[in-house]
């Protein structure tokens, strides 16, 4: 018994040998508060996002991702405050985490800032047995029983941020929390991940707005995976993004803001690994909301993404 749970949790800390544990996107430029803290209130504005990936449809028990999160500043400005909440399930396992997150942001100059962050909260990791076929059927240890663990989490960000271009980097998973179930020795620990991103937003034709991005990860001992996007923009209401995933995927992405208050995206992505040949791709839908101050909506200038 404790060798099968041991394969299971071997499974949810499988990522520690090949890539991140924490939730992927292909629309991070929509979702990247869930990267990094110090984006909270870097804005002006409150902004509420929900993400849904479906991966590998057409695999069995392929993963399944859920977030949700909020952030925005304080009323003078200098702080930002946030959380988020997510669920990632694949077959028997899930992953469920909760953050709460802090930022402050300091002024270089007129135009240019500097946030710095940190967030603090839990991972949740389940294994469900009703969902997993046993070579022996008389083996009831795990048959219909839920084994369940929790970990401390914490993470920083830093945030420099202009108009026109930004540059982050974070450090989630801090902590190097040990995993393990019930009665089963730990098996793997939570690494700490390490994100950089970047982006520029170049605005030489009227009405277009054209932002190559960049993501790059990094979890020891795995290589660096590099992601490049870039995305265009049409009278900031209507985009069209290309991403490209070293060895893992290439992905589509358009969407939409209606006001300046409600946004959608929805993602395709197509894989380029021989996973291509057992799945007909990913799904990703991201819905987002933003909450304006009364004085401030009418100067809220474009998201800086």
């Amino acid at each position: 018994m404790k060798k099968i749970l041991g394969i299971a949790l071997l499974l949810i800390c499988s990522n520690v040998l090949f890539s991140q544990q924490l939730p992927q996107f292909s629309q991070y430029y929509l979702n990247d508060f869930m990267l990094n803290p110090a984006i909270a209130g870097s804005r002006g504005y409150f902004e509420g996002v929900s993400a849904h990936r479906y991966q590998w449809e057409g695999i069995t028990d392929a993963p399944r991702t859920y977030t949700l999160s909020v952030h925005g500043p304080s009323k003078n400005k200098k702080m930002g405050f946030g959380g988020y909440v997510f669920t990632d399930n694949v077959g028997p396992t899930r992953r469920t985490g909760f953050n709460a997150s802090y930022a402050y942001h300091l002024n270089i100059n007129s135009k240019l800032k500097l946030g710095l962050g940190l967030n603090f909260g839990v991972l949740q990791f389940k294994i469900d047995g009703s969902k997993i076929t046993l070579r022996d059927a008389n083996d009831n240890v795990i048959t219909g029983g839920v084994q369940s663990t929790l970990n401390p989490d914490a993470g920083f960000g830093a945030y420099l941020y202009h108009e026109n271009y930004y540059v982050g980097f974070s450090a989630p998973q801090l902590l190097n929390s040990g995993v393990s179930f019930e009665d089963v020795d730990p098996t793997g620990t939570l690494p700490t991940h390490f994100f950089l991103t970047g982006g520029y937003k170049f605005r030489q034709i009227e009405d277009f707005v054209f932002e190559p991005m960049v993501f790059v990860k990094y979890i020891s001992p795995a290589p660096i995976q590099i992601e490049g996007t870039v995305k265009v923009t049409y009278k900031d209401q209507v985009w069209i993004a290309g991403s490209y995933r070293d060895k893992d995927a290439m992905s589509i992405g358009v969407g939409y803001i209606m006001n300046s208050s409600f946004t959608i995206g929805y993602a395709y992505d197509f894989t380029t690994t021989n996973l291509k040949n057992y799945n007909n791709g990913s799904h990703e839908l991201i819905v987002g909301i933003r909450f304006y101050q009364q004085s401030s909506k009418e100067a809220a200038a474009p998201k800086i993404e």
